[in-house]
């Protein structure tokens, strides 16, 4: 076998581990998946929200066996909450204790010198591992057996914190000032994700492998469904993923993800429907809309929508 073949042979080995898991891959998304792991490079998801790039970074580790640390960005984030932070409580009260002890500490002393020597080893001791509050970052370098790193929505962070990622994804290591610099003992699996609401900075594109997870076509969507909601008939499960499609056609404010797809399916089998009938669809349309301009363009097209998306063969009965 070529290394070709056994290249591909390991890619399609992830779809199917992964279609086992309950996250359905694609080819392209597969093979980011196998280039990230053997290039030991941080993959940067990008699309919309709902898409499953967090999914996919849950999936990973569950595929791979590993312990998943998880970095949620937002605006103002430092490296105090994202790598690590000193206890100063603890800080505090070793301090008290040095004052009690400070007799003792000092007894023999001669000079000014000596005291200040003295005084200099406690010093020390304020920025030791003892006071180390770890982060998720700092916890990711530390592991001695590998973990998934998830940055996710990296696009709601700072482009300061963006910088400060860049020694960690280049070389999955970092300085620490009073410590010293920290590498990674196996290097984390890292996943970036981003929803575009800003650009992301060139320098950490560069350090990425790239993956764009656009909405899925209608044959990947209704594989998913199969998946995450085996219990939906296959009538139904054709009937949810038109209506859906053709929802995401309008113009709206927010069209419904493929998280919202799967809740909307889960809905039609908790309310033991048959049939996808007008009512049932629009008093259940705010499982697949999240603003109200959004539910009331598609109420006033639902006529149409019905019309051209549900089909009377697959559910049984006619749509009104």
């Amino acid at each position: 076998m070529s290394k070709q073949d056994t290249a591909r042979g390991a890619i399609e080995a992830l779809m199917a581990g992964y279609e086992k898991l309950g996250y359905v891959s694609d080819e392209q998304i597969a093979t980011a998946l196998f280039l990230a792991q053997k290039l030991e490079k941080p993959l940067l998801v990008e699309g919309p929200p709902g898409v499953g790039k967090t999914e996919l970074a849950k999936a990973t580790a569950e595929y791979l066996g590993l312990n998943m640390i998880r970095l949620q960005c937002y605006e103002g984030l430092d490296e105090g909450k994202a790598l690590y932070e000193w206890q100063y409580g603890k800080q505090l009260l070793y301090t008290q204790v040095l004052k009690e002890k400070l007799g003792d500490v000092m007894q023999g002393a001669k000079t000014l010198d000596e005291s200040m020597t003295r005084l200099g080893g406690f010093e020390d001791v304020f920025f030791s591992e003892q006071f180390l509050q770890t982060r998720p970052l700092l916890e990711a370098l530390r592991s001695d057996d590998g973990v998934v790193l998830l940055i996710d929505e990296i696009d709601k962070s700072d482009d300061e914190f963006e910088a400060f990622l860049l020694e960690i994804l280049s070389d999955y290591q970092i300085s620490i000032p009073e410590l010293g610099t920290v590498k990674a003992k196996k290097p984390p699996l890292v996943f970036l994700t981003s929803n575009n609401t800003r650009e992301i900075g060139d320098a950490l594109k560069r350090r990425c492998l790239h993956l764009y997870i656009p909405f899925p076509d209608a044959v990947r969507e209704n594989t998913i469904l199969q998946a995450r909601v085996p219990e939906l008939n296959d009538g139904l499960r054709a009937n949810v993923v038109d209506f859906v499609q053709k929802l995401r056609e309008m113009d709206l404010k927010k069209p419904p993800a493929v998280s919202e797809t799967i809740d909307w399916a889960r809905t039609v089998v908790l309310l033991n429907m048959d049939v996808l009938d007008s009512d049932f669809v629009k008093n259940t349309l705010n499982v697949l809309l999240k603003f109200k301009s959004d539910i009331e363009a598609a109420e006033s097209d639902l006529p149409r929508l019905m019309r051209e998306s549900l089909h009377p063969k697959e559910s049984g009965t006619a749509a009104e």
